[in-house]
């Protein structure tokens, strides 16, 4: 499994994440993250629509439920044009939480729990740390499941460019 060093830092220090750096043009890997029904989702489950993989080291972290929130508000105007989903590590149980708590409709959360393939196919798996988290993300791809945008955020504490994210979204929306 390809390693890159150094390529984010969380609070400033340097960390490795697992899997590669893909890139606009790359076709979206598989995964296998659990649903908060506990059912194993992967991409070909996904609708062919336009998607947003707005991806989260924890639900509950300021950065990462301001990110959840925000792109939640955003994507009502999208209504069924786009498939919005929210990835982290949390348990798929925390995750229903967090989105009965923050009234959270238009994007589904998956978890990334059951083997870490997300992590690993969209090399955003933090190497190092003291339990596995993922690096902050957006991937935004096609109907035909290719990645149109993303962004691997340099600083793992800091927010995504919300504007070019969505701004993305809409246009593989049509």
């Amino acid at each position: 499994m390809q390693k890159r060093a150094n390529a984010v830092t969380f609070k400033g220090n340097p960390l490795t994440l697992v899997g590669p750096q893909l890139k606009p043009g790359d076709s979206a890997p598989d995964f296998a993250c659990v649903t908060s029904g506990l059912e194993i989702m992967g991409l070909s489950k996904t609708p062919h629509k336009a998607r947003m993989f707005s991806v989260v080291p924890s639900l509950d972290t300021p950065v990462c439920h301001d990110q959840t929130v925000k792109f939640n508000r955003a994507v009502d105007a999208l209504k069924d044009k786009a498939a919005c989903y929210t990835i982290s590590l949390d348990m798929p149980f925390a995750q229903k939480r967090f989105c009965g708590a923050e009234n959270i409709s238009n994007m589904q959360t998956l978890s990334d729990v059951h083997n870490q393939s997300f992590g690993k196919a969209y090399g955003v798996l933090i190497e190092g740390l003291p339990i596995p988290l993922l690096s902050r993300a957006v991937f935004i791809l096609d109907k035909n499941g290719k990645i149109t945008y993303c962004e691997y955020v340099p600083e793992v504490a800091s927010h995504p460019n919300y504007d070019k994210a969505l701004d993305a979204l809409k246009t593989a929306a049509g």
